[in-house]
Protein backbone atom coordinates (compact mmCIF):
# COMPACT_ATOMS: atom_id res chain seq x y z
CA UNK A 1 0.00 0.00 0.00
CA UNK A 2 2.72 2.45 1.10
CA UNK A 3 6.70 2.13 -0.03
CA UNK A 4 9.53 4.24 0.72
CA UNK A 5 12.76 3.27 -0.88
CA UNK A 6 15.54 5.25 0.58
CA UNK A 7 13.85 7.83 0.78
CA UNK A 8 15.98 11.05 1.24
CA UNK A 9 14.25 14.90 2.21
CA UNK A 10 15.99 17.92 3.58
CA UNK A 11 15.36 21.61 4.37
CA UNK A 12 18.83 23.32 3.22
CA UNK A 13 21.06 21.85 5.66
CA UNK A 14 18.58 20.29 8.10
CA UNK A 15 18.49 16.82 6.88
CA UNK A 16 14.23 15.78 7.81
CA UNK A 17 14.48 12.33 7.06
CA UNK A 18 17.78 10.05 5.79
CA UNK A 19 17.35 7.02 3.45
CA UNK A 20 13.96 5.69 4.59
CA UNK A 21 12.99 2.22 3.35
CA UNK A 22 9.56 1.31 4.95
CA UNK A 23 6.71 -1.43 3.44
CA UNK A 24 3.31 -0.35 5.36
CA UNK A 25 0.64 -3.11 3.85
CA UNK A 26 -3.02 -2.69 3.62
CA UNK A 27 -4.85 -2.81 6.33
CA UNK A 28 -1.85 -2.00 8.50
CA UNK A 29 -2.24 -0.08 12.04
CA UNK A 30 0.72 2.20 12.21
CA UNK A 31 2.31 4.28 15.28
CA UNK A 32 4.96 6.79 14.08
CA UNK A 33 6.82 8.16 16.97
CA UNK A 34 9.62 9.54 17.82
CA UNK A 35 11.22 13.04 19.35
CA UNK A 36 9.38 16.28 18.21
CA UNK A 37 11.72 17.47 14.86
CA UNK A 38 12.41 13.92 13.96
CA UNK A 39 10.65 13.68 10.62
CA UNK A 40 7.37 12.42 11.50
CA UNK A 41 5.72 15.33 9.76
CA UNK A 42 7.56 15.14 6.85
CA UNK A 43 7.15 11.54 6.29
CA UNK A 44 3.01 12.04 6.34
CA UNK A 45 3.58 15.35 3.80
CA UNK A 46 5.32 13.05 1.76
CA UNK A 47 2.54 10.55 1.45
CA UNK A 48 0.42 13.09 0.36
CA UNK A 49 2.52 14.52 -1.69
CA UNK A 50 2.38 17.40 0.21
CA UNK A 51 6.11 17.15 -0.52
CA UNK A 52 8.54 15.92 -2.75
CA UNK A 53 11.34 14.06 -2.02
CA UNK A 54 15.03 15.12 -2.73
CA UNK A 55 16.16 11.21 -3.33
CA UNK A 56 13.94 8.01 -3.05
CA UNK A 57 10.97 6.51 -4.21
CA UNK A 58 7.45 6.16 -2.63
CA UNK A 59 4.75 4.22 -4.08
CA UNK A 60 0.93 4.87 -2.75
CA UNK A 61 -1.17 2.33 -3.82
CA UNK A 62 0.69 0.91 -6.95
CA UNK A 63 1.45 4.49 -8.38
CA UNK A 64 4.99 6.13 -7.90
CA UNK A 65 4.40 9.55 -6.66
CA UNK A 66 7.17 11.15 -8.09
CA UNK A 67 5.44 9.83 -11.92
CA UNK A 68 2.44 11.77 -10.79
CA UNK A 69 1.01 14.56 -13.22
CA UNK A 70 -0.29 17.54 -11.88
CA UNK A 71 -4.03 16.30 -12.58
CA UNK A 72 -3.57 12.76 -10.84
CA UNK A 73 -2.94 14.64 -7.07
CA UNK A 74 -5.90 15.53 -6.35
CA UNK A 75 -7.39 12.28 -7.15
CA UNK A 76 -4.29 10.70 -5.39
CA UNK A 77 -5.14 13.15 -1.78
CA UNK A 78 -8.90 11.68 -2.32
CA UNK A 79 -7.70 8.24 -1.32
CA UNK A 80 -5.99 9.85 1.87
CA UNK A 81 -8.14 10.86 4.83
CA UNK A 82 -6.67 13.23 7.02
CA UNK A 83 -7.42 14.25 10.85
CA UNK A 84 -5.48 16.52 12.89
CA UNK A 85 -4.80 17.64 16.73
CA UNK A 86 -6.90 21.08 16.12
CA UNK A 87 -9.63 19.30 14.34
CA UNK A 88 -9.38 21.96 11.08
CA UNK A 89 -13.48 22.08 10.97
CA UNK A 90 -15.17 25.31 9.06
CA UNK A 91 -16.27 27.13 11.84
CA UNK A 92 -19.14 28.75 9.49
CA UNK A 93 -20.31 25.21 8.63
CA UNK A 94 -22.74 22.89 11.06
CA UNK A 95 -21.37 19.98 11.75
CA UNK A 96 -23.71 18.07 9.07
CA UNK A 97 -22.00 21.16 6.30
CA UNK A 98 -18.79 20.52 7.31
CA UNK A 99 -18.93 16.45 6.55
CA UNK A 100 -21.32 16.68 3.40
CA UNK A 101 -18.21 19.88 2.54
CA UNK A 102 -15.89 16.57 1.53
CA UNK A 103 -18.27 14.92 -0.36
CA UNK A 104 -19.08 18.08 -2.80
CA UNK A 105 -15.64 18.27 -3.27
CA UNK A 106 -15.73 15.32 -5.25
CA UNK A 107 -19.13 16.00 -6.84
CA UNK A 108 -21.22 13.70 -4.87
CA UNK A 109 -24.77 14.03 -5.80
CA UNK A 110 -26.98 16.14 -2.81
CA UNK A 111 -29.33 12.75 -2.84
CA UNK A 112 -26.26 10.94 -1.72
CA UNK A 113 -25.50 13.50 0.69
CA UNK A 114 -28.37 13.69 2.01
CA UNK A 115 -28.42 9.73 2.71
CA UNK A 116 -24.52 9.03 3.87
CA UNK A 117 -23.79 12.30 6.22
CA UNK A 118 -26.72 11.03 8.57
CA UNK A 119 -25.49 7.73 8.61
CA UNK A 120 -21.73 8.97 9.38
CA UNK A 121 -23.10 10.87 12.03
CA UNK A 122 -24.62 7.93 13.61
CA UNK A 123 -21.90 5.79 13.20
CA UNK A 124 -19.19 8.37 14.98
CA UNK A 125 -22.21 8.84 18.09
CA UNK A 126 -22.95 12.94 16.96
CA UNK A 127 -26.17 12.11 15.20
CA UNK A 128 -27.87 14.48 17.36
CA UNK A 129 -25.47 17.46 16.55
CA UNK A 130 -26.04 17.63 12.60
CA UNK A 131 -27.08 21.25 12.75
CA UNK A 132 -25.03 22.82 15.54
CA UNK A 133 -21.72 24.55 14.60
CA UNK A 134 -18.47 23.64 16.05
CA UNK A 135 -17.93 25.86 18.78
CA UNK A 136 -21.22 24.43 20.30
CA UNK A 137 -19.07 21.17 20.82
CA UNK A 138 -17.01 19.39 23.19
CA UNK A 139 -13.37 18.19 21.80
CA UNK A 140 -14.20 15.11 21.52
CA UNK A 141 -17.37 15.92 19.34
CA UNK A 142 -15.12 17.96 17.33
CA UNK A 143 -12.93 15.09 16.39
CA UNK A 144 -15.70 12.64 15.89
CA UNK A 145 -16.79 15.36 13.03
CA UNK A 146 -13.09 15.43 11.81
CA UNK A 147 -12.82 11.88 11.72
CA UNK A 148 -16.36 11.58 10.00
CA UNK A 149 -15.25 14.27 7.41
CA UNK A 150 -11.72 12.31 6.70
CA UNK A 151 -13.48 8.93 5.82
CA UNK A 152 -16.96 9.93 4.23
CA UNK A 153 -15.66 9.39 0.73
CA UNK A 154 -14.09 5.49 1.85
CA UNK A 155 -10.03 6.62 1.51
CA UNK A 156 -7.83 3.56 1.60
CA UNK A 157 -5.56 4.92 3.82
CA UNK A 158 -6.04 7.50 6.84
CA UNK A 159 -3.61 9.54 8.36
CA UNK A 160 -3.72 10.82 11.85
CA UNK A 161 -1.66 13.80 13.42
CA UNK A 162 -1.66 13.82 16.88
CA UNK A 163 -5.46 12.85 17.15
CA UNK A 164 -6.26 12.95 20.24
CA UNK A 165 -3.18 15.65 21.58
CA UNK A 166 -5.91 18.18 22.72
CA UNK A 167 -8.26 15.62 24.57
CA UNK A 168 -8.51 14.38 27.44
CA UNK A 169 -7.81 10.66 28.31
CA UNK A 170 -10.85 8.99 28.83
CA UNK A 171 -12.28 11.03 25.46
CA UNK A 172 -8.44 10.01 23.75
CA UNK A 173 -9.31 6.68 24.38
CA UNK A 174 -12.83 6.89 22.69
CA UNK A 175 -11.66 7.78 19.59
CA UNK A 176 -9.18 5.50 19.61
CA UNK A 177 -11.65 2.93 19.38
CA UNK A 178 -13.17 4.99 17.04
CA UNK A 179 -9.95 4.73 14.64
CA UNK A 180 -9.34 1.30 15.52
CA UNK A 181 -12.75 0.24 14.28
CA UNK A 182 -12.23 2.14 10.96
CA UNK A 183 -9.09 0.38 10.85
CA UNK A 184 -10.58 -3.28 11.42
CA UNK A 185 -13.11 -2.28 8.02
CA UNK A 186 -9.73 -2.38 5.76
CA UNK A 187 -8.28 1.26 5.96
CA UNK A 188 -4.78 1.67 6.63
CA UNK A 189 -3.85 4.15 9.53
CA UNK A 190 -1.16 5.85 9.81
CA UNK A 191 -1.36 7.97 13.14
CA UNK A 192 1.70 10.07 14.63
CA UNK A 193 1.21 10.54 18.36
CA UNK A 194 3.46 11.59 21.39
CA UNK A 195 0.63 9.19 23.41
CA UNK A 196 3.03 6.60 25.11
CA UNK A 197 -0.10 5.12 27.09
CA UNK A 198 -2.66 4.76 23.92
CA UNK A 199 0.60 3.23 21.57
CA UNK A 200 1.88 0.87 24.63
CA UNK A 201 -1.38 -0.43 25.07
CA UNK A 202 -3.51 -1.25 21.90
CA UNK A 203 -0.17 -3.02 21.18
CA UNK A 204 -0.12 -2.09 16.89
CA UNK A 205 2.79 -2.12 14.55
CA UNK A 206 5.15 0.77 15.76
CA UNK A 207 7.60 2.37 13.42
CA UNK A 208 10.22 5.12 15.17
CA UNK A 209 11.97 7.90 13.76
CA UNK A 210 14.83 9.70 15.19
CA UNK A 211 17.07 12.45 13.46
CA UNK A 212 15.39 11.86 10.50
CA UNK A 213 16.05 8.25 10.18
CA UNK A 214 14.04 4.87 11.02
CA UNK A 215 15.75 3.77 14.06
CA UNK A 216 12.69 0.71 15.06
CA UNK A 217 10.30 -1.10 13.17
CA UNK A 218 8.13 -3.22 15.94
CA UNK A 219 4.75 -5.28 15.38
CA UNK A 220 3.41 -5.34 18.54
CA UNK A 221 5.87 -2.54 19.63
CA UNK A 222 5.76 0.22 22.53
CA UNK A 223 6.47 3.13 22.88
CA UNK A 224 10.04 3.51 23.81
CA UNK A 225 10.98 7.00 24.42
CA UNK A 226 11.26 9.20 27.57
CA UNK A 227 10.11 12.60 25.63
Amino acid sequence: MIDFKHVTKEYGDTVALEDATIHIDQGDFVFLVGPTGAGKSTFIKLISKELEPDSGEIIVAGKELSKMSNREIPIHRRDIGMVFQDFKLLDNKTVFENVAFAMEIVHCSRRTINRQVPQMLSVMGIEDKANNFPQELSAGEQQRVAIARAIINNPRILIADEPTGNLDPDTAWEIMELINTINRRGTTVVMVTHAKDIVNRMGKRVVAIDRGRIVRDNRGGEYGYDD
